[in-house]
C-alpha cells in the first residue's frame, strides 16, 4: 500500500495545517507546467493529490491509519484537467495560471480614521465616537442592487456560480481553468432594473458613526480593528474593515518609556544639598509626596512603583521614575552671593571636589 505521508512528506502526527501546507509545496513541485518534458510528472502530481484527498479528510485518515479501505471514488472524473483539479482543493489562485484568482463579488474596501488622546485619557479604557464617510448598504433595494419590487437574476452564462470554465491547449492536450464570469463579473447575478437609490450597485455613500471602545494603556501609533466597519462590498460580498489609528499626544510633564514614566524633577542646590518635601504629579492627576533627602545628587532616581502607565491588556503598571535635575542659578542677588561665598570659605564639604571620594554619596532608588 502506498504511504501517502511519505508522498506528501509529513509525519503521522501531522496537524491539519501541516497537511495542507505539504500539499502546496508538492503540488507545486510536481505540477506539469513546473516539469515541462517531464512525462511522469502528471502521474506523480495524481499521487499527490490523492495521498492529499486520503489525510485531509479525517474519516478517510482514520480509516487509512488502521489499514482499511478508503472509499473514495474515482478523485479524477468529475474534473476537466489537472488546473480544475487545483481549484477543487484550493478555490483557484493557486498558481501557474491556475483558478480565477478572485471570482465572486468584491469585497468592501478598509477605511481608517485616526483619535487622537492625551496622555492621561490613554491612562485609563476609553470609549470614543468617530464619525467618516463609508459606503454602506443602500436601504431602498436592502443592498441587492435591484428596484423595488424586482430581484437580480441568475446569470445565464455562469448559471448563478460568478466564474467560467476557460479551455487552453497545454502539451498535455485541452486544460481547464476558471476565470470571473465577464457578463456577471463574478457575482452570480444580474441586475435588470437598477435600483434608483444606489444605480444598482447596492451601496450609497453615507456619515457613520461609530463608537470605539479603546483599551487602557494603548501606545502612540497603536491601530485597533473593528471588522466589518469598513466600505460595504457588491451584493453578496462582505463589507471592509475599519482601522482605527491611535495618536497619543506628548505630556511635558512626562517621558513614556513603555508602561513607565519619567518625570524629572527640578531641584535648587539647597534644596538638593539639605533636603526638601516635594509634590511629584501622577498621570491620574493626583500628586504625591516625595521626601528628596539631604545630600540628593544630580541624576538620583527614585522610583514609585505602579504610578506609571497600565500594562496594555495585562494586569498591573508600570512605574513612576522621578530623576532629580539640580538647577545651578546663572544670577545671584548680593545676599545669595555672601551666602555661598561663606558656604566655600567654610571648606569643601565630604563628597565634594577636595573632599574624600570614598565618602560621595551614591545614586539611590526607592
Amino acid at each position: 500500500m502506498v504511504d501517502y505521508y511519505e508522498v506528501l512528506g509529513v509525519g503521522r502526527d501531522a496537524t491539519q495545517d501541516d497537511i495542507k501546507r505539504a500539499f502546496r509545496r508538492r503540488a507545486r513541485e510536481t505540477h506539469p507546467d513546473a516539469n515541462p518534458g517531464d512525462a511522469a510528472a502528471e502521474q506523480r502530481f495524481r499521487e499527490v493529490a490523492l495521498a492529499y484527498e486520503v489525510l485531509s479528510d479525517p474519516q478517510r485518515r482514520a480509516a487509512y491509519d488502521r489499514g482499511g479501505r478508503v472509499e473514495f471514488g474515482d478523485l479524477f472524473s468529475s474534473f476537466a484537467g489537472i488546473d480544475d483539479l487545483l481549484a477543487r482543493f484550493f478555490g483557484g489562485g493557486f498558481g501557474f495560471g491556475v483558478g480565477a484568482g478572485g471570482t465572486g463579488p468584491a469585497p468592501g474596501a478598509d477605511l481608517g480614521v485616526t483619535v487622537e488622546l492625551s496622555l492621561a485619557e490613554a491612562a485609563v479604557d476609553t470609549t470614543r465616537e468617530v464619525r467618516y464617510r463609508a459606503l454602506v448598504e443602500c436601504r431602498e433595494c436592502g443592498g441587492d442592487g435591484a428596484a423595488p419590487g424586482t430581484s437580480p437574476e441568475v446569470c445565464d452564462r455562469c448559471a448563478g456560480h460568478g466564474s467560467v470554465r476557460v479551455s487552453r491547449q497545454t502539451f498535455l492536450g485541452t486544460a481547464v481553468s476558471i476565470a470571473p464570469c465577464d457578463k456577471c463579473r463574478g457575482r452570480g447575478r444580474l441586475v435588470t432594473s437598477p435600483c434608483a437609490g444606489c444605480r444598482g450597485s447596492g451601496a450609497v455613500a453615507e456619515e457613520v458613526s461609530v463608537a470605539v471602545e479603546i483599551p487602557a494603556g494603548v501606545e502612540d501609533g497603536a491601530r485597533l480593528r473593528l471588522t466589518g466597519r469598513g466600505s460595504a462590498g457588491e451584493p453578496g460580498a462582505r463589507p471592509g474593515n475599519l482601522y482605527v489609528e491611535i495618536r497619543v499626544r506628548p505630556d511635558e510633564r512626562f517621558e513614556r518609556h513603555g508602561a513607565d514614566l519619567v518625570h524629572r524633577l527640578r531641584l535648587g542646590v539647597a534644596e538638593a544639598a539639605l533636603g526638601a518635601a516635594l509634590k511629584v504629579p501622577t498621570v491620574d492627576g493626583e500628586q504625591i509626596d516625595l521626601e528628596v533627602p539631604p545630600g540628593t545628587q544630580p541624576g538620583t532616581v527614585f522610583k514609585l512603583s505602579r504610578l506609571g502607565m497600565p500594562r496594555l491588556r495585562r494586569r498591573g503598571r508600570g512605574d513612576l521614575l522621578v530623576e532629580v535635575q539640580v538647577v545651578v542659578p546663572t544670577r545671584l542677588n548680593p545676599g545669595q552671593e555672601a551666602a555661598l561665598r561663606a558656604f566655600a570659605a567654610a571648606g569643601a564639604p565630604s563628597g565634594a571636589p577636595g573632599g574624600d571620594p570614598g565618602s560621595r554619596p551614591r545614586r539611590r532608588r526607592r
